[in-house]
């Protein structure tokens, strides 16, 4: 059959990085009903996964790596996973896996050692194979991949695949990190998007990036689709965690993917609520002006929980409300005591004041006093702990050395050398606006 046009028409489903069973990172208590849901979630939006396959019919899936989040991979996930497989292999879909750098198959143990379903191909290490799938009896797509035998894969697995004679579509299963599509990712079974173009498939299935990205492709172009689809489930407040996770439906017509859906598996969602307090009066406002969040993120989520951060900026008096003790904790339990009882839930993990006091920094700068040498001993450490991140600790004796009130005892700025992800700019910066916050509040 090699007329496109007498092609049949079919969708299939690309997920990848499932995590299943993943604990949540960067997280902190939670109530014991976030917690519960917290600890289903990666299951239950694997679960949705293979709802969605069976609901739309399609003719397979691919999940593209990282299916357990580590070599010891739990019994409970692992039964999940061959379950949901088996649920879709009686249905007549057809399975393709492989195995990513969280999960490889020397290094993995496995509790599963009988046959998986009969319509499920996990594809093992070494040499790329290729299953061809048939949809009412007529060819209609090949389907290649390869897996990560360690953790550590850095060859460049995209070489081994290969364009295939044959009717239908072609599919490339694989886990690895397309050079400049995404920062911040181990450079495990490396590759170029041109490596990927260059081999002649249709469609390739990646895994490892947790951002949905679509690297090449197009509807109408003959580029071929290079496509992350994501994770399914969100599990740290990361940026690239944020907003929906699923996966993609692939709509083929005609011989060629036409277009592409992404579709939402995922239950609980992370998102950051930025409020700048430049415009607001008092703690109350604050508090009304992140319930109001709240609330519009809910409606917005469809149907899925949410983890809020909130993050404070812009320059006003409330700062020096803000940065009393215990300011921010109360404001935290307060707005996780206005949604105790809903559900779906919506939990505020987190408070982070970035804002600054009213004080003009560039005109103090220019000044004679206290302030102005405080300033300029900043702008000098700046370039210190960029170069030695030792030297963390010599900003807090200098900046503490003779201030005001509290901050003699250094108490603030130690808590502040605790915050996590803070850069030594950044820490330079929040620190200075700690202080002159301080000299502002004491009448300097």
């Amino acid at each position: 059959m090699d007329d496109p046009s007498r092609a049949p028409d079919f969708s299939f489903v690309h997920a990848a990085d499932l995590h299943l069973d993943t604990p949540f990172k960067g997280i902190g208590s939670t109530a014991p009903h976030v917690a519960r849901q917290l600890r289903e979630a990666s299951l239950a939006a694997f679960d949705s996964l293979v709802e969605l396959c069976l609901e739309r019919r399609v003719a397979f899936l691919v999940v593209a790596g990282d299916v357990y989040d580590g070599p010891e991979r739990g019994l409970r996930a692992q039964l999940r996973f061959r379950d949901g497989l088996a649920r879709l292999s009686d249905a007549g879909i057809s399975s393709f896996v492989v195995h990513g750098n969280h999960d490889p198959v020397e290094t993995g143990w496995s509790a599963l050692s009988g046959p998986w379903p009969e319509l499920v191909t996990i594809f093992g290490t070494g040499t790329v194979k290729a299953v061809p799938v048939e949809v009412g009896g007529i060819p209609a797509a090949t389907v290649q991949g390869v897996s990560f035998a360690q953790r550590g894969e850095r060859q460049n697995l995209a070489l081994r695949f290969a364009h295939r004679a044959g009717p239908g579509i072609q599919v490339g299963v694989l886990h690895c990190n397309v050079q400049g599509a995404a920062s911040g990712y181990d450079d495990y079974s490396p590759c170029s998007l041109d490596d990927l173009r260059g081999i002649g498939l249709d469609y390739w299935a990646l895994g490892h990036v947790h951002a949905r990205m679509v690297l090449s492709g197009r509807s109408g172009s003959d580029e071929p689709w290079v496509v992350y689809p994501g994770n399914l489930q969100a599990r740290s407040p990361k940026p690239s965690e944020r907003g929906m996770k699923g996966a993609v439906v692939a709509h083929v017509h005609a011989g060629r993917v036409a277009d592409l859906e992404p579709v939402g598996c995922d239950v609980v969602r992370f998102g950051l609520v930025e409020v700048d307090i430049g415009n607001i009066a008092d703690l109350a406002e604050l508090r009304a002006r992140l319930v109001a969040a709240s609330r519009d993120g809910l409606a917005s989520s469809d149907g899925r929980s949410l983890v809020l951060r909130a993050q404070l900026v812009g320059q006003s008096e409330l700062h020096l409300d803000l940065r009393r003790p215990g300011t921010l904790e109360d404001l935290l339990v307060a707005l996780r005591g206005d949604f105790a009882e809903y559900q779906p839930f919506c939990w505020w993990d987190s408070i982070d004041d970035r804002s600054r006091p009213t004080v003009d920094i560039d005109a103090a700068r220019a000044g004679s006093d206290f302030a102005a040498d405080l300033i300029r001993l900043a702008d000098q450490l700046g370039p210190i702990l960029e170069s030695d991140e030792s030297a963390v600790e010599y900003l807090a004796a200098e900046l503490s050395e003779g201030l005001p009130g509290t901050l003699r005892t250094r108490r603030v700025l130690e808590q502040l050398l605790k915050s996590p992800n803070l850069s030594p700019a950044e820490l330079v910066d929040r620190a200075l606006v700690l202080a002159l916050g301080a000299l502002e509040g004491d009448g300097h």
